[in-house]
């Protein structure tokens, strides 16, 4: 159990190190040797949890979009709009998911996979609007997929925009803009009335995903512990 808990440990420290580097320096530039040195660990260890500096960056690039997820919602469209709130708080607050997205955006990382995350989020937003039309939460002629690669599409250049302008401080406006303009073309107005775009929304669902996030976390210790037990 105390091996398993130090390595796990281990590999988190080296993934923290290799999202400062990558951030820092972007894919390209970044080394194995920087990332050790930040990471203050052997090359053995770092071998032993990734087997190249392209694991590393895929790692960093599924990270972003882990640990933190946003509780179901009754309404389908504000769980679209509370994962793309959340995913711009964390943008501001998260070195890991700065580095996901730095990688996402790296258009020098040309040997690099970068479509991982723009698929997943599509997929998740995809999966969800599906779910909302279902309910009648859309417009008669909102296509689901076509909507939620909108919005990925739209968040991408958004917190591009913002970066480059501010380092992300207004990122929760520009996000709250977007969705305002975005959404009016797929949602059924009822709908669209109820819904809280407000930018403090980030803030909020990241509270509440933290909190059911820890409690998951103390229940799975106490169900280890029990086994072990």
């Amino acid at each position: 159990m105390a091996e398993q808990v130090r390595a796990i440990r281990t590999r988190r420290t080296i993934l923290s190190a290799a999202a400062k580097i990558f951030e820092e320096h972007g894919y390209k530039a970044a080394t194995i040797s920087q990332i050790l040195r930040e990471a203050r660990t052997t090359k053995g260890a770092l071998y032993f949890h990734f087997t190249s500096k392209e694991d590393l960056a895929q790692a960093v690039l599924a990270e972003q979009d882990q640990r933190i997820m946003v509780p179901p919602r009754v309404s389908k469209v504000q769980e679209v709009v509370d994962i793309v709130m959340l995913h711009a708080h964390r943008l501001q607050t998260d070195p890991m998911v700065r580095a996901g997205v730095r990688l996402t955006m790296d258009q020098l990382a040309e040997d690099l996979d970068r479509s991982g995350p723009f698929l997943r989020w599509a997929g998740v937003g995809r999966g969800l609007l599906q779910e909302a039309q279902v309910r009648g939460e859309l417009l008669p002629h909102a296509v689901p997929a076509v909507t939620a690669d909108v919005i990925v599409g739209s968040f991408a250049g958004i917190q591009s925009m913002s970066q480059a302008i501010c380092e992300y401080s207004d990122l929760p406006g520009r996000v709250s803009a977007m969705m305002r303009h975005v959404l009016p073309s797929a949602v059924a107005p009822s709908i669209l009335a109820s819904l809280d775009l407000s930018q403090s929304r980030g803030a909020r669902v990241y509270a509440e995903a933290l909190k059911a996030a820890e409690a998951l976390a103390e229940a799975e210790v106490r169900e280890n512990l029990g086994t072990a037990g």
